[in-house]
This record gives C-alpha cells, sequence and structure tokens, in this order.
C-alpha cells in the first residue's frame, strides 16, 4: 500500500522531469538548426519576440513542481502519522540485529512476521547507534535514534518474503545487519503466533517489570502514596508543572520512566526516581506495553 502512493509520485517526478528534458532539447535543436551558420533566418529582436513565451514557461513550470511538492507533502503527511493499527510490533536496533517483539509476547531475530492485508505499527528504539530501518519493496525507511523511540507503519498487500535492512552506517558489520519481512495469510500468521509456545505477552512481562520495580508502590490502585494513575492515561493530554501539555503516548511514557522529574505531573510532587540506567530499551517497551494495557484512548493507542 505505501509503496504505490510512493511510485505514484516518483513516476509523475520523473513524468515531468523527461517532459522538461525532452522540450528543453526540442527548442535547442530548433535553435541549432533554424538559426545555423548558413541559415536564413532573421536574428533581430529575438529576444522581445519571445517574452511572452518565457513567461508562459516559466510559470507553468514552477506550477507544475509545486503541484508535485503539495503533492509529496501531504504523502509525506500521511507516511508519518500512523492511522489506526491492527498489529502492533516492537522493534529494537542493535549493533548488528534486529530484535522483534510481538504484542503476545513472541520474539524473532532479523525476522519480522506479519499478517497480509493489515496496518502494521512499528514501535522502534536503539540500543547502541543510530540505525535506519528499510524495506525496499515497501518503500519504508525509517531513522532509529538512541533515547528516543520511533514509529513507522505499513500494510502489506500481497503475501511473500521481503528484505529488511540496515541503511545507516552503524559499525563494522553493519552490512550483515539483514533481514526478512515474512507477509502470511491470516490463517498461517495465527498458528506461527501460536507455534512460538509463549506463555507471557509483552503486556504481561510488563507487569511483572512494573511489581518488580516497585512502580506498584506508587501508581496502583491501592497505593496510600499521593501519585497519578495509569489506568487509562495512554492518548490523553498530561498538564505538566512547567504548563506544557503532552500526549501520553509512546515516547511520552519512555521520557517520564528515564526522567521523570523534567516531566513532573501538574499537582503532584516529584517524588518518582530516575531510572535511566536501569532498564534496558526491551524492558522500557515491555512497560510501555502494560500501561497501554491499562486503557487509554483508542485512537492514540492503535
Amino acid at each position: 500500500m505505501n509503496a504505490v502512493v510512493v511510485n505514484n509520485l516518483y513516476i509523475a517526478e520523473l513524468g515531468l522531469g523527461a517532459l522538461i528534458m525532452l522540450t528543453v532539447v526540442l527548442m535547442m535543436l530548433t535553435f541549432c538548426i533554424r538559426y545555423r551558420k548558413s541559415g536564413t533566418a532573421s536574428r533581430a529582436n529575438l529576444t522581445t519576440d519571445t517574452w511572452r513565451f518565457e513567461i508562459l514557461w516559466t510559470v507553468a513550470t514552477l506550477a507544475a513542481f509545486l503541484v508535485l511538492f503539495v503533492w509529496g507533502a501531504q504523502i509525506y503527511i500521511w507516511l508519518f502519522k500512523p492511522p489506526p493499527a491492527d498489529e502492533e510490533v516492537y522493534v529494537v536496533g542493535k549493533q548488528w540485529m534486529w530484535k522483534v517483539e510481538h504484542a503476545g509476547g513472541q520474539r524473532e531475530i532479523d525476522a519480522l512476521h506479519v499478517p497480509v492485508n493489515k496496518t502494521i505499527r512499528l514501535v522502534m528504539a536503539s540500543e547502541d547507534v543510530i540505525h535506519s530501518f528499510f524495506v525496499p519493496a515497501f518503500r519504508i525507511k525509517h531513522d532509529v535514534v538512541p533515547g528516543t523511540l520511533e514509529t513507522v507503519w505499513f500494510k502489506a498487500t500481497k503475501t511473500g518474503v521481503f528484505k529488511l535492512e540496515c541503511t545507516q552506517y552503524c559499525g563494522l558489520q553493519h552490512a550483515t545487519m539483514q533481514g526478512e519481512v515474512d507477509v502470511m495469510t491470516a490463517p498461517d500468521y495465527a498458528h506461527w503466533l501460536v507455534d512460538q509456545g509463549v506463555s507471557a505477552s509483552l503486556a504481561g512481562q510488563g507487569g511483572a517489570l512494573f511489581r518488580a520495580h516497585g512502580c506498584s508502590g506508587c501508581h496502583g490502585e491501592n497505593s496510600t502514596v499521593h501519585a497519578p494513575s495509569l489506568t487509562g492515561l495512554y492518548g490523553t493530554l498530561v498538564h505538566l508543572q512547567d504548563g506544557s501539555v503532552r500526549v501520553a503516548d509512546d515516547a511520552y511514557l519512555r521520557d517520564c520512566i528515564l526522567n521523570p522529574r523534567s516531566f513532573t505531573v501538574a499537582g503532584y510532587p516529584p517524588i518518582m526516581p530516575d531510572f535511566s540506567g536501569q532498564l534496558s530499551e526491551e524492558d522500557l517497551l515491555k512497560l510501555i506495553a502494560y500501561i497501554k494495557s491499562l486503557g487509554g484512548m483508542q485512537e492514540h493507542a492503535r
């Protein structure tokens, strides 16, 4: 789906470029033949006779390229504003592999299994350096920057195995950081999920971490500590003590876990400890999955 939209824009750009090049070449040939040394055509008043054509040519090409610019901008916004997702998958880039974890807890390395004709939303993080997630057949490429969460989406419209690679030089074995995206029919994908033999979902693993690190002591339903409730938080607007407002999305939850004093919620004391350096990117994604499972605005959660 993504590839078709991007391809249409690319074909239009190539077509317009070819048309302009052909027009310029034809005018050059006409000029060379008509006004050759041995020709009899008059060279007088060439500048004054062609100014209307020059203005028309300039305005027409400018308008055509502006149309392509607006079209490309709309596609850019569409690509970077994920629609409601049917499946959400977490991806961690690490020298030199892609670690993938599904909502049900199924794990893969350098492989990504997805169902056909379903909107897939990827939540991506990096453990070390900048990586770039690239599936050429889908026309999607997105940098994965350390210290941030990036999201990208796609919808595969046919089954098959497609190449996955990293296009950002990330170290000596960068060229080996490759994998495959396996697009399967819905029944085959359901069987694949079951065959992985996973006992705990990603949110379940996050819940265990939530309790192990003492988070439930403050954010639990029966807690006596004055801390924000996490139930129904995801996707809502959060008012902070500094007067700013943030959407409680994946990136915000990550920031709050690692650097809570910079994101203190209005009306609450800054007592949450700093978990920076204590949790891996995989653990952070599990905690975020758990918080999202507590409910929230579905248009943001999907």
